[in-house]
């Protein structure tokens, strides 16, 4: 058993500590002990004099807590008692001031808020945190979540919903980012380190499920077909295809938004995915939908209103429509099916059908040379795309 010589110093080292399995209390130096229980469990332990009276205070589990951690923390307690200070209660006052991780994510939440693209995205950052964050290690102080905690929230969701497994990889990274900025935690981010332990994910399993382009043009006649369907949905789904939106964009288009003079509907950055501006050219067809929904609409200030007039309609009118035609597919998959048709069916270049996407140019020369957002290109790949789908057989 240790604790043999009277003032040992930096007796212990890492190796002795990692190999010692003999239950007892193995000194270190300066008060600073190893205790080996009979269970084999190791803690640190330090033993000093606090206000004329002699402590014991505990350091934390071996396995946690390095030697070196260990001797840094006694140090720093061992200063405090010098200059006459009660160190188990300024750790006891340090511990009521460190949030658990449920409250540091409101915090993060809170002080990000004006930075959100728009509100359903704030409260989607948030909720997907409250529901697989939470439950595993919400209660749990922010200084002391490790990669298996983190790994324990993931695993459930990693291969049945991977493109949300990973946004909340993400935000809990964002969150422990900030703990450590304000000064709760200490050492690396533990998100860093999940991935060893998660399997890889299949890209396939991440794609929306698109119809073939080629069967684009009988859907739309079923679509336009469909009895027992409110008409404004079924105009809205429309015109989702025509202009290859987003279903986010399409439901709370505005007419404010709708330049009927320019047959061209301008969506603010505010409601796009990359925070941009996007004009979208509208051809013919879309604009008889357009003309038809304002009819239906009875002055409304969006395109496609719900029951209620000033909110828009759910995005479930979709989903009902494809249950409705037994399809399998998702409304936002006839965004790839655009995109293929394009690359197959036209020979415009590829950055046409890529502006058409609103998607973001990853090539920053590329960008900061692309000033334009090629309309006027844009405008007949559109047109085109609108008589293909209107086409009573498949090109």
């Amino acid at each position: 058993m240790g604790g043999t010589g009277r003032h040992p110093e930096k007796a212990l080292t890492s190796v002795q500590v990692r190999a010692l399995k003999a239950p007892g209390r193995y000194a270190d130096g300066h008060g600073l002990y190893l205790i080996v229980d009979p269970s084999g469990a190791k803690r640190w332990l330090l033993r000093i004099v606090v206000q004329g009276r002699r402590r014991d205070i505990g350091l934390g589990g071996a396995g946690l807590v390095s030697l070196a951690e260990a001797r840094e923390k006694a140090l720093t307690y061992r200063k405090t008692a010098r200059d006459g200070g009660d160190p188990m209660a300024e750790r006891k006052k340090a511990r009521a001031t460190i949030p658990t991780f449920a409250e540091a994510a409101e915090l993060v939440h809170a002080e990000h808020e004006a930075t959100w693209r728009n509100s359903k995205h704030a409260a989607q950052w948030i909720t997907t945190l409250h529901t697989y964050a939470n439950p595993h290690f919400g209660t749990k102080r922010i200084d002391q979540i490790e990669t298996p905690d983190v790994l324990r929230a993931l695993s459930p969701i990693w291969l049945t919903k991977g493109e949300t497994a990973r946004r909340v990889r993400q935000r809990i990274g964002t969150v422990l980012d900030w703990a450590k900025a304000a000064g709760h935690r200490s050492g690396d981010n533990p998100v860093g380190g999940v991935a060893k332990g998660l399997p890889k994910q299949s890209e396939r399993a991440e794609h929306h499920a698109a119809l073939p382009y080629a069967d684009v043009p009988a859907f739309v006649a079923r679509l336009r077909g469909i009895s027992g369907q409110g008409e404004i949905g079924r105009l809205a789904f429309e015109f989702l295809i025509l202009t290859a939106a987003r279903t986010g964009e399409v439901l709370g288009a505005r007419w404010a938004e709708i330049d009927e003079a320019r047959a061209l509907w301008i969506v603010p950055a505010a409601r796009m995915k990359a925070g941009r501006e996007h004009r979208v050219p509208l051809s013919g067809r879309a604009c008889d939908v357009l003309a038809r929904a304002r009819a239906l609409g009875s002055g409304t200030a969006l395109v496609f209103p719900g029951r209620r007039s000033d909110q828009p309609l759910s995005n479930m009118v979709f989903l009902m429509a494809l249950r409705r035609m037994g399809s399998s597919i998702t409304a936002h998959g006839f965004r790839s099916s655009f995109r293929d048709w394009a690359a197959e069916a036209t020979s415009l270049p590829r950055e046409v059908a890529e502006m058409a996407l609103a998607h973001t140019v990853e090539n920053r020369v590329e960008a900061a040379y692309r000033r334009g957002d090629l309309l006027e290109k844009r405008r007949d790949l559109m047109e085109e795309w609108a008589r293909f789908t209107a086409s009573t057989q498949p090109l």
